[in-house]
């Protein structure tokens, strides 16, 4: 809509200059080439930040709903835009030296797709991809949605016995793995729980604990009772297997389940969040606009104040004010009429692909804008992260705050040249203010955004616009995403708390999950029959709508009837000089019923006491905010995702306190 009323304006402008000749013949070319690049002129609501606001005082807000949400499967989201720019740089795999165009990648995950269902796997069936990040896991992410069959997402790290849970609760008929990983020996663990696929029949296997399970499929080396990954896509390159693969996605549809994402257990066990096309396809689409990654029209100042004719002959042969069409300045020195193309644009993306935000904020993300993305080591590391950014010359970069405090304190981060980067995107746990600041100082990610989701809400439904204010993006997690409601409801009473009040927040729209796998009765405690999600997250909101995560309603501490948000505490503990990372959680009590544990990680070299860190606390934070005992970390238990699990330091802090 918005590049039909920028090209109008254009065409009045140019229609009211006399000096102009051929404005309006002109203007034909103008709606071909807007048409063929998907321009348009920045909206407002990314200029002027006109986005909804909260209703009556309450914390409710919906996002805009003017944006259409997309009916198309994720192959076919494929297929377009390889169709779009078949030569773009599509995927680089920078510790396999494999670099593919959108064509070649389509070609691939087609053949894999075809070789799937020639294999006997079938529509609806559940494929276990298990391994770090590589070139295999982002193929069989789009070959499995290609055939319709369903994606499950295992942690890497898993051992025998959460291996077994996952294949059990989903019913996986096939599981796809490299032999070894560092001192992950994948066919060993899988072997611990299925001694028969040693000698089993390739595709045919067999299992006494694992039922569902039949095809066992090796990345990277011939094994007994496997087949080998490469082999299953050369058989899919058959005329015949890839007319079967032609005939399935006939019967596809957007609503069908494609990804089934265990979540973290930062709070227990796992469970399995289904998600379908149209959720994931939305949700990346989504996020891509809000980062501006979509192709976009920038004006170029003019000596003269009109935009001059470029890419052979230009866009318009006529002299139009730039103020009134609203585009952004360059800083190209030509005075010329310009494309921002996505080859600009180049996702260097650390964040397990296992992870909602790798294989979604990652994956699809690139996929449905044609940006370029960049894997740079199967599992995350520093170094290599930055390794990548300077060779790749990566202008955006994922990752959770541990990730991201990781990167800052490389040290050799100054030899590295980060000159490309402007933006990216920080999430999966709450991001100190101070980390914020940091990184886009430090970094020069001026287009840093924040954005915060849920596996159960594929994943984000708030992000910051890049244009936000340090401070917007360092005190919040941004403002709702599109075609979503939030509400935050007061835990004691059920009502809409008002705003500026913390109550937990809840999620509603196209971004809800189909449910949890095989477990109807927990889906139904996550989302009542309003359609309204539950999120266990403690959150507020302000005037403008924009959201701060205050902890989860299980981290919540109970302090002699004082509720305690340890994400309070945690911002402040990182304004102390001394504090590299600290994480807040309360232990039991007979008297208090709960105590505050912060468990602190100094800086490289820093020493301090308990004593000195609650002499800081005085007078600056309430007395019953400050813990009782301060315990200094040398690290704290995480999921493969970089997430840490509260549930496990506090019981490992129990422990260590003997409570």
């Amino acid at each position: 809509m918005a590049v039909y009323v920028g090209m109008l304006r254009v065409a009045r402008l140019c229609a009211r200059s006399p000096r102009v000749l051929g404005a309006r013949v002109g203007l034909p070319r103008v709606w071909q080439e807007a048409r063929l690049w998907g321009v348009r002129p920045l909206s407002s609501e990314e200029l002027d930040h006109n986005v909804p606001l909260p209703v009556g005082g309450f914390s409710y807000v919906q996002g805009h709903i003017g944006l259409r949400l997309n009916n198309q499967t994720v192959g076919r989201c494929l297929d377009v835009t390889a169709q779009r720019i078949p030569d773009q740089e599509a995927l680089v795999v920078h510790h396999e030296n494999i670099r593919l165009t959108f064509a070649q990648l389509k070609e691939e995950v087609d053949k894999a797709a075809s070789g799937l269902l020639s294999i006997g796997l079938r529509k609806g069936d559940r494929l276990g991809m298990w391994g770090p990040n590589s070139y295999a896991w982002v193929l069989m992410q789009l070959a499995t949605a290609q055939a319709g069959i369903i994606l499950v997402s295992v942690n890497p790290a898993y051992q025998a016995m959460e291996l077994e849970y996952a294949l059990k609760k989903v019913g996986c008929k096939a599981i796809v793995f490299p032999k070894q990983f560092k001192s992950q020996h994948y066919y060993n663990i899988l072997k611990q729980i299925c001694p028969e696929v040693e000698k089993a029949q390739p595709g045919a296997l067999k299992s006494q604990r694992l039922p569902d399970l039949t095809t066992v499929i090796s990345v990277d080396a011939h094994l007994p009772g496997t087949l080998l990954l490469d082999e299953v896509v050369a058989a899919g390159s058959q005329e015949q297997n890839l007319a079967r693969l032609r005939h399935t996605q006939q019967f596809l549809s957007c609503h069908d389940p494609i990804n089934i994402q265990f979540t973290s257990g930062t709070t227990g066990s796992p469970k399995g969040a289904t998600l379908s096309h149209y959720n994931i396809v939305n949700n990346a689409n989504m996020i891509g606009q809000r980062l501006r990654l979509h192709q976009k029209v920038r004006g170029c100042w003019p000596s003269k104040g009109f935009l001059a004719p470029c890419r052979g002959g230009g866009l318009l042969d006529s002299p139009c004010w730039l103020e009134e069409l609203g585009f952004w300045p360059c800083s190209r020195p030509s005075s010329c009429f310009h494309l921002q193309t996505p080859e600009e644009s180049r996702i260097v993306l650390p964040s397990p692909l296992y992870h909602c935000l790798g294989s979604v904020g990652g994956t699809m993300v690139s996929l449905m804008h044609g940006i370029t993305l960049i894997l740079c080591s199967p599992v995350f590391e520093g170094k290599k992260t930055l390794e990548a950014v300077s060779r790749e010359r990566g202008s955006f970069l994922y990752g959770t705050p541990t990730m991201f405090v990781d990167v800052l304190n490389q040290p050799d981060f100054s030899s590295y040249d980060i000159s490309t980067l402007r933006g990216g995107v920080i999430a999966g746990s709450p991001a100190p203010p101070e980390l914020i600041r940091a990184i886009i100082n430090k970094l020069n990610m001026k287009e840093l955004v924040v954005a915060y989701g849920t596996t159960e809400n594929s994943p984000v439904t708030f992000m910051n616009f890049t244009e936000d204010t340090v401070e917007q993006k360092a005190e919040s997690v941004g403002r709702v995403m599109p075609h979503t409601e939030a509400q935050i409801v007061n835990t004691a009473t059920g009502t809409l708390a008002e705003l500026n009040t913390p109550g937990e927040l809840c999620i509603r729209g196209y971004c809800v999950m189909l449910g949890y796998w095989g477990e109807p009765r927990k889906t139904e405690e996550a989302i009542g029959q309003d359609k309204w999600y539950r999120t266990g997250d403690i959150a507020t909101m302000d005037e403008q709508g924009f959201c701060k995560i205050v902890g989860r309603s299980k981290d919540m501490i109970i302090r002699g009837g004082e509720n305690i948000y340890p994400a309070e505490l945690e911002d402040f503990f990182h304004t102390h000089p001394q504090v590299q990372e600290v994480q807040v959680v309360g232990v039991k009590d007979d008297r208090m019923g709960e105590e505050i544990c912060a468990c602190i990680r100094l800086k490289e070299g820093e020493k301090t006491t308990a004593e000195e860190i609650k002499a800081f606390c005085k007078g600056k934070i309430s007395h019953f905010k400050i813990p009782r005992y301060i315990v200094f970390v040398t690290n704290y238990p995480l999921t493969v995702s970089g997430k840490i699990q509260k549930f496990k330091l506090r019981e490992q802090m129990e422990q260590h306190l003997n409570l």
